[in-house]
C-alpha cells in the first residue's frame, strides 16, 4: 500500500529539483519541525546514496526521543532509485532506526509536474511496518512539503 501527499509550490520544477537535489537545498527545508538537516554524502545517480544526519533541536522532540530511548541524532541513508531531471526522482529510504525492529527500505517516489502557479508535487510513500510509524512518516513528510512550500514562496 501507499499514501500520497500532494502540494503546489509556486517555484519551477527546475528549481524545485535542485533544492531537492542538493546539499545546500535539502537543508534548508528537508528536517521535519523541530530537526536540522545535514547532507554528508550525495551521489546523485540510480543507485547513489543520500547520507545526512537528522538532529532533534526542539524540546518536544527532544524529550519524545529521550522517552523512547532513541538518540537525538541520526544518521540516514537513502539510495536513488529513479532520477529523471526535473520531472521525477524515487529513494529507498533506510530504516534503521525503529527500536526493536530489523532494519528495512521503504520507497518514496515523487513527480514534478509544472502547473499554472508552480509546481504540482506528487509524492507516493510505500507504507512502514505498522500504521503508527507510517502515521509518523506521512506526518513529516507533510510536514517537508509545507517547509518547501514556505521556502520559495518567501524566495
Amino acid at each position: 500500500m501507499t499514501e500520497t501527499i500532494e502540494r503546489v509550490v509556486a517555484a519551477s520544477p527546475e528549481h524545485v529539483w535542485q533544492l531537492w537535489t542538493t546539499p545546500e537545498g535539502i537543508s534548508r527545508w528537508w528536517a521535519p519541525e523541530g530537526f536540522h538537516t545535514d547532507v554528508t554524502q550525495l551521489d546523485l545517480r540510480p543507485g547513489g546514496e543520500l547520507t545526512y544526519t537528522m538532529t532533534a533541536v526542539a524540546p518536544e522532540q527532544v524529550a519524545f526521543l529521550q522517552q523512547h530511548g532513541m538518540p537525538l541524532a541520526t544518521e540516514s541513508r537513502k539510495y536513488f532509485t529513479d532520477l529523471d531531471e526535473p520531472a521525477r526522482l524515487g529513494y529507498r529510504s533506510v530504516i534503521d532506526f525503529v527500536p526493536d525492529h530489523e532494519p528495512y527500505e521503504q520507497l518514496t517516489e515523487i513527480e514534478l509536474t509544472p502547473v499554472e502557479g508552480g509546481t504540482r508535487v506528487v509524492m507516493r510513500i510505500e507504507e512502514m511496518h505498522d500504521q503508527e510509524w507510517t502515521g509518523r512518516l506521512v506526518a513529516g513528510r507533510t510536514n517537508e512539503l509545507d517547509n518547501l512550500a514556505r521556502l520559495v514562496a518567501a524566495q
